[in-house]
């Protein structure tokens, strides 16, 4: 009997090309994926990074990152972070140091998890920090996150139930940096 071929889900051509591949091959994935509505998005999300060459590749995960908690669509929590012993906690975003992504040396942000627990108290929110929107991106239409008091965007598109590639949109840098959100059991 001769074999059928069967077309990769979304999941498995994700799968492939992590854990990098190229900006290119990232927005042919990403451009292929169904959009998410806003109201879809609820829960908390471990996440990773898609490498591609971006200058934040590497830094978040060793840095404590956890992921994103979306309570509603007006109550986000943009960056969770784990402690060492795994308490994870909600980071408000104006206090990441976002100017020195691609300056800092790598040593530094694998030191900056060990230093987290301690940091905890300056830099930790309770107060949602940013929202989800349905923005048109890359002619598509689809759930974004929108920063309160930063000028970033972060736009998903849906891999499969519980899986979500998200594409950072920073104004000062013209290259997407993206993501992988995977949905926490409930």
């Amino acid at each position: 009997m001769p074999r059928t071929r069967t077309t990769p889900t979304a999941a498995e051509r994700l799968a492939a090309l992590e854990p990098a591949c190229t900006t290119a091959e990232a927005l042919a994935l990403y451009d292929d994926l169904p959009a998410v509505r806003p109201e879809e998005i609820t829960g908390r999300y471990h996440g990773r990074e898609l490498a591609t060459g971006h200058a934040m590749d590497g830094l978040l995960v060793p840095s404590g990152w956890y992921g994103k908690q979306f309570d509603s669509v007006d109550a986000v929590h943009p960056l969770l972070f784990s402690t060492p012993k795994g308490e994870i906690f909600a980071v408000d975003p104006r206090k990441v140091p976002l100017g020195l992504v691609g300056k800092a040396p790598a040593a530094l942000v694998d030191r900056s998890r060990a230093l987290l627990a301690a940091l905890k108290p300056a830099v930790r929110t309770r107060k949602p920090r940013a929202r989800l929107r349905a923005v048109e991106h890359r002619g598509v239409v689809t759930a974004a996150m929108v920063y309160d008091h930063l000028p970033i965007i972060d736009v998903f598109r849906r891999v499969d139930e519980t899986m979500l590639l998200g594409v950072m949109d920073l104004r000062i840098d013209p290259q997407p940096y993206f993501f992988i959100l995977e949905k926490d059991p409930a």
